[in-house]
């Protein structure tokens, strides 16, 4: 096995997500591990995902194995390779993405690859609270070329929740089923909605001491985390969770997912 490099990264999340929770931590950087796919376009393109957070449209590419051992009902082979493909969204004068006939993003420029593989014996080194399992990830540019800027422990942050479906939040696409209906949180005041990588509404008013609730109703985890002075976190929230926190002085605060840094909201608290 190649030897493995050691590296102080910063805990952030998701696949694809580069930036994120600003938490030192040591551990063994294995992406060195996971070569640019050159067949990754030869495989299986088992689904796409518009990104309003940072107006990218993504494709979700599988080596033809996995696909069909996720579709048996087998577990995902080593050798598995799962490429996602991040391009711009294309946008009107006003920089909103532009839709296609079915509604969706139109795709713009390529940005990104982003990469998870698996293979027998990988990630043994890892401690449990990050270890993903054996798979690695890697993050190239357009140009192929690996991005040595990418915190590669934000993929395993992101995919950490996912332990019970192989860390994979997209199975059930890879299966060539669809996700559960979406939660729909319960309305009422100081409610906020996680959906379609925004909050909802963005902006929450409550009076000082008063709950302020987030729901997820995203497939990908989320996780509340307010910043400044005093600064409060959510526990990670994947698909239909929900968590609480409590302000007690007036002021405005500024929060973001955790995972996904661009997407922010702000608590008004009188």
């Amino acid at each position: 096995m190649p030897t493995r490099k050691v590296a102080t990264v910063a805990v952030a999340a998701g696949l694809g997500g580069l930036t994120g929770l600003l938490i030192a931590a040591q551990v063994q950087a294995g992406g060195d591990l996971v070569k640019f796919p050159e067949d990754w376009a030869k495989g299986v393109m088992y689904g796409t995902v518009d990104r309003y957070d940072n107006k990218q449209y993504r494709e979700l590419w599988s080596t033809p194995a996995a696909v069909e051992a996720a579709r048996k009902g087998e577990p995902i082979p080593s050798g598995t390779v799962l490429t996602l493909v991040q391009y711009k969204a294309q946008v009107d004068a006003q920089g909103n993405p532009v839709k296609d006939a079915n509604g969706r993003f139109a795709k713009g420029d390529l940005v990104a690859y982003t990469v998870m593989e698996k293979r027998t014996g990988w990630g043994a080194e890892y401690k449990d609270d990050i270890r993903n399992g054996e798979w690695e990830y890697q993050v190239f540019g357009a140009d192929k070329k690996v991005n040595d800027k990418a915190n590669l422990t934000a993929c395993f942050q992101c995919h950490k929740p996912h332990a019970g479906q192989d860390f994979v939040i997209s199975l059930a696409s890879l299966k060539g089923t669809m996700p559960g209906e979406m939660a729909a949180p319960r309305p009422g005041p100081g409610v906020v909605s996680i959906s379609g990588f925004s909050f909802g509404p963005e902006q929450v008013s409550v009076a000082a001491g008063t709950p302020i609730t987030w729901v997820n109703t995203d497939t990908s985890p989320h996780q509340v985390s307010i910043t400044g002075a005093k600064p409060q976190r959510t526990p990670i929230l994947l698909k239909g969770q929900s968590a609480s926190l409590t302000i007690a002085d007036a002021g405005t605060y500024a929060y973001v997912c955790g995972l996904h840094p661009a997407v922010k909201g702000s608590i008004e608290v009188k």
